[in-house]
């Protein structure tokens, strides 16, 4: 029977102060009973000899000092997990909110999780289709890589991020594949638009959603993407499945996280973020991936808006550090109606080589990648250069790049919201538009490709 403690001292915001605690541990979870009989939960955040500073899951409001309860349970936030978590609704602590039962839990699990040891850790080496030429293609995403999406204010990262949940696949008939999607801080409008796209395309049947919606306190938000790895690690590691995390908005749970330390009067780092923002967020990160004997993988696309389109946030910036590349979308490029708007050349995939070739793709995938990245990358060079001359002032091999570079934006990154592209079809579009350029042209392309599956525009 855990003991009760009448000793709560003081109630600042969403932090508590009992004194007089034994046997009490950093990260406990605690129940406070109120007079009239209602419970709300709270979590250890400090231990100071006999004094715990415990933070509220829900309001303050309503809590009698003199008369309420508090009971510390002897362990830390856990998520009951099983095989029917699939096609499940949840807030971000885990209970249901799609109007079905609670999961009946074939194990429970502890949501900080347990570090992956490095030397445990395999190589990701395979590739995932996300259906999006402009990540398929040029930016490769890689069975149990991390790669983030990087997004400013009113950019439509919420529709890739549901397509890509959509039309993500491994290809192998013999594979099972699992996406878990959590949302953090997200208006209701959002929450329903996710829900609803699931349920719309059938998508919902391989997927667990974990919902924190912006009105509900901090420490949800905190505990989401944790509860989301927690249940990815389990789908993973004891069902062997693939599964793809995908954490929206992480910028969101930074903030949350600066709210508590704010609450705690901490020393504040950069921006008011606090110290430790690098080692939380790699705590987030670092549970990805592969792990050597064991079938199932764990990829992750966490999903951050940069406030004022600064990549030197401090969000974004130690993001960058911990994972493996990012996807940048462009302001401009949506202005002109691309979708989505990916902006290719400050993307990157580090992992990309290790997924793409023969026996994964296709053997001329690394070439024509190569070339359209340098095609492209001149084109908008010759387009900059006509904007400042006009366009009488280029040669006619400028003025076909400048075409081209028009043209794979308009045919390559630009697909819509709801095409699913297979790899086949994504380097069958680049071909195409290479066919803009003469073949000398191609200089990043063996010539045994070339002569397999080059045909110029005029020909075609």
């Amino acid at each position: 029977m855990a003991k009760e403690y009448r000793t709560i001292e003081e109630v600042a915001g969403p932090l508590m102060l009992v004194r007089g605690v034994e046997g009490v541990a950093y990260d406990e979870l605690g129940e406070i009973e109120l007079p009239s009989g209602e419970r709300r939960r709270c979590r250890v955040l400090e231990i100071d000899g006999g004094d715990a500073l415990v933070q509220l899951f829900e309001s303050a409001i309503g809590i009698n000092i003199e008369a309420s309860r508090v009971r510390f349970l002897g362990r830390g936030l856990e998520l009951a997990v099983a095989p029917d978590m699939l096609g499940r609704v949840f807030n971000g602590m885990g209970e249901p909110m799609d109007g079905a039962p609670p999961v009946i839990p074939v194990a429970r699990r502890d949501i900080n999780g347990s570090p992956m040891n490095p030397a445990a850790r395999d190589y990701p080496n395979e590739f995932i289709q996300t259906g999006v030429s402009a990540i398929d293609g040029l930016n490769t995403l890689v069975r149990g890589q991390k790669l983030p999406i990087f997004s400013g204010s009113g950019l439509p990262h919420n529709q890739l991020a549901a397509q890509i949940a959509r039309q993500a696949k491994v290809l192998g008939d013999d594979e099972k594949f699992a996406v878990v999607f959590a949302a953090m801080g997200i208006t209701f409008e959002d929450a329903n638009f996710f829900v609803s796209d699931f349920r719309r395309t059938g998508a919902i049947e391989r997927t667990t959603l974990f919902l924190n919606l912006a009105d509900q306190p901090p420490i949800e938000r905190i505990a989401t993407p944790r509860m989301a790895l927690t249940c990815a690690e389990y789908l993973a590691f004891d069902l062997d499945m693939q599964v793809l995390v995908i954490l929206t908005d992480m910028t969101y749970y930074a903030e949350a996280l600066r709210e508590v330390s704010a609450a705690r009067k901490e020393v504040p780092g950069r921006r008011g973020y606090p110290g430790y923002l690098y080692t939380d967020l790699a705590g987030i990160y670092e549970r990805a991936g592969r792990i050597r004997g064991r079938r199932g993988s764990i990829t992750m696309m966490p999903i951050l808006t940069m406030p004022d389109d600064d990549k030197t946030h401090p969000v974004p910036d130690l993001t960058g550090y911990i994972t493996e590349g990012q996807i940048i979308l462009d302001r401009t490029l949506n202005q002109n109606g691309i979708e989505p708007p990916v902006d290719v050349l400050p993307s990157l995939s580090r992992l990309k080589d290790k997924g793409i070739g023969e026996g994964k793709t296709r053997g001329d995938h690394a070439d024509v990648m190569n070339q359209l990245f340098a095609a492209y990358s001149r084109g908008k060079d010759a387009r900059a250069l006509a904007v400042i001359l006009g366009e009488s002032a280029l040669g006619d091999l400028d003025r076909q790049y400048a075409a081209f570079s028009t043209a794979f934006e308009q045919r390559y990154v630009h697909q819509g919201y709801e095409a699913d592209r297979s790899i086949g079809e994504t380097l069958q579009i680049g071909w195409e538009l290479l066919g803009m350029l003469p073949a000398t042209q191609l200089n990043r392309i063996s010539r045994e490709w070339i002569d397999q599956y080059y045909v110029a525009a005029e020909e075609a």
